[in-house]
């Protein structure tokens, strides 16, 4: 399996993202969603991060002028959470930032509705089914997964902890290529506990080299 991508979601804290900032992640998450806990109104201001760290905004069915302005706050691609049409993620991703489009799974999923996004989305993001949008800190049945027909790479969310990685990585799923971690490595709703940031890499990357 190659290396695994990281992505660290739902940042707002200037200080936190600056710590977080010295580690070996790939993508850190801004939600632009209001009913979110972990919503920030604008990009937090920051000095130029490392240039393996894209800044991913996270939309619910928001309108694409909205969507656009933050792409020109300074993001590099756009995590879409809600029941956004394939145009728009075409729209998007002729801007030239990279297009996440997120499902939330449960058991019996149809996975025929994700075939219209192949064409314009770079990445899915398969996350629990909620009426929240995610962030519920809880695990789908990572079984369901063994189903999903496409070859188009995907992340893996909802419910991530450092004692459940080890089971997310045993998936062995040449097509999983990152995990998106939120809440359960968190000390408050968008502050990150860096230690536990820190342990979920060094499994990552011990569980990659005994593979």
């Amino acid at each position: 399996m190659a290396a695994l991508q990281v992505k660290v979601c739902g940042m707002r804290d200037s200080s936190n993202i600056r710590e977080l900032s010295v580690l070996p992640v790939d993508y850190l998450g801004f939600i632009f969603y209001a009913k979110s806990p972990r919503f920030t109104e604008n990009l937090p201001l920051l000095p130029d991060l490392p240039p393996n760290i894209q800044k991913i905004g996270v939309f619910v069915n928001a309108t694409e002028a909205y969507i656009l302005d933050k792409i020109a706050e300074g993001l590099d691609g756009v995590q879409l959470h809600g029941n956004e049409s394939p145009s728009l993620c075409a729209a998007l991703q002729q801007k030239g930032v990279k297009v996440f489009k997120a499902f939330g799974i449960e058991r019996g999923f149809d996975w025929e509705t994700l075939s219209a996004y192949l064409s314009v989305v770079d990445y899915f993001l398969f996350d629990t089914k909620s009426n929240e949008h995610g962030g519920t800190g809880q695990r789908f049945d990572w079984q369901t997964l063994a189903s999903y027909p496409f070859e188009k790479p995907y992340f893996l969310s909802g419910g991530l902890s450092n004692e459940n990685i080890q089971d997310a990585l045993a998936i062995g799923d040449q097509r999983l290529i990152g995990l998106d971690l939120n809440s359960r490595f968190e000390i408050a709703p968008a502050l990150k506990d860096i230690s536990k940031i820190t342990n979920a890499l060094k499994i990552i990357k011990d569980e990659q080299i005994s593979s």
